[in-house]
């Protein structure tokens, strides 16, 4: 998953990131807006675990959505 891409087309990518990490607040997904960064902060933050363990959950969601491929709004 190019996160350039999820950011430029953050709209489609947030159901999924929306499906997968649903403890994760509605604000905090404007937050994040896309951002690697801010969704491992917010995923360490809702569910209590370490940096490593959201990065490395973030890994199995790009791995697991590899081929998905929005259509850009552009």
């Amino acid at each position: 998953m190019n996160w350039k891409i999820s950011e430029r087309d953050w709209k489609q990518w947030k159901g999924k990131v929306m499906a997968e990490w649903d403890n994760l607040s509605a604000d905090s997904f404007d937050q994040i807006a896309g951002r690697r960064d801010q969704l491992a902060a917010r995923i360490q933050e809702a569910y209590g675990i370490s940096k490593e363990e959201a990065e490395e959950q973030i890994q199995r969601f790009e791995e697991a959505n590899r081929d998905f491929h929005p259509i850009s709004s552009n």
